[in-house]
């Protein structure tokens, strides 16, 4: 296949994460109520994430030159015997940005368009998370919709969409972008193009006594217990920021904190590669440094998951080795 074309791609992925990001917003306005919240029913994310999928994909069809996506849904349970209701909101929700004239079955084809698995790394295709973060989504604070590019098993190409989070001009919603030697950027969720686009940089401390952690607000995520061990052996006394979903990757690559752990929760789990391809590149293209607790790169050659990695540490980049040198100290990296 020939080089990719990473300035038409990365239009193609704003535009389809824009779509998303819309999708969501509504399905937040129209069935996450406090009677959802109350009775912790997650049905209004499932709809949002099937919705989500299907934006993302079509926009992808219809716009990339690269056909394949490897995301977290497919339609099959939609079409089984007792998900009419389901089913049909998504497809309500699908119609709201594409159009009346959508079918049910187009919808749901659109869906499956992103329930490939990768065979090999020899052609380029993109990684989905519709809605990372379910219940920040449902709680209406932290969540993002996660898109990247993989090309021969390296991340080329990142846009998280973050909803909830500050834009470049201060207003709620934010995107944030980055191609591999093209740096990361910011631009309002709701724009044309990359109108308003603003480059960021991790923050450039040197001592981690200065930084602070971001971490997941659920602890089954990471472990918090020992991220505060390994807090304090780094002399940080600042609270940690909490929040759901790769937007701690935007919060670091925007210098608003300097380490996001995510520490292994048993040992045989393996993180999957729609989590953490988009904020990977977008660190990375802010400056900083993104590795395993081990100390090494992410490996996105292995399919669905990183085979080859426990955990993942994000850092500005020059305390990257303090940061790996205190974990190797609590976390059992063997």
């Amino acid at each position: 296949m020939p080089d990719i074309d990473l300035a038409s791609e990365l239009e193609a992925a704003i535009v389809a994460v824009r779509d998303a990001a819309t999708v969501c917003q509504s399905v937040q306005k129209d069935l996450v109520t406090a009677a959802t919240i109350e009775k912790k029913d997650k049905s209004p994310v499932t709809v949002a994430d099937f919705a989500s999928q299907a934006l993302v994909c079509s926009a992808l069809a219809g716009t990339s030159k690269i056909p394949d996506v490897v995301g977290e849904e497919d339609a099959k349970d939609l079409r089984e015997a007792g998900a009419e209701d389901t089913r049909d909101k998504v497809v309500e929700h699908v119609r709201g940005v594409r159009g009346a004239d959508v079918s049910t079955d187009q919808a749901l084809e659109w869906i499956d368009l992103g329930g490939i698995t990768p065979n090999g790394i020899d052609t380029p295709y993109w990684t989905l998370d519709p809605i990372d973060g379910t219940k920040g989504f449902l709680r209406g604070e932290q969540y993002a919709i996660a898109l990247g590019l993989l090309d021969h098993g390296r991340v080329v190409l990142g846009v998280l969409g973050c909803p909830n989070l500050p834009g470049p001009d201060r207003q709620p919603g934010c995107l944030l972008t980055a191609t591999r030697g093209g740096g990361a950027q910011i631009l309002p969720l709701n724009g044309n193009g990359r109108e308003g686009a603003k480059d960021i940089r991790v923050s450039d401390i040197l001592d981690t006594s200065a930084a602070r952690f971001c971490e997941s607000v659920e602890s089954g995520h990471s472990d918090q217990d020992q991220s505060a061990q390994i807090a304090k052996a780094l002399e940080i006394s600042e609270d940690p920021v909490r929040v759901d979903s790769q937007c701690k990757y935007a919060i670091v690559a925007q210098g608003q904190a300097q380490i996001y752990l995510r520490l292994p929760t048993r040992k045989d789990y393996r993180e999957k590669i729609w989590d953490h391809a988009a904020g990977l590149i977008v660190v990375e293209e802010a400056g900083g440094r993104v590795t395993d607790v081990r100390g090494n790169d992410l490996d996105f050659a292995h399919g669905r998951t990183l085979d080859n990695n426990a955990g993942v540490i994000a850092t500005n980049g020059p305390i990257h080795d303090r940061v790996l040198e205190v974990v190797a100290q609590f976390v059992n990296t063997d």
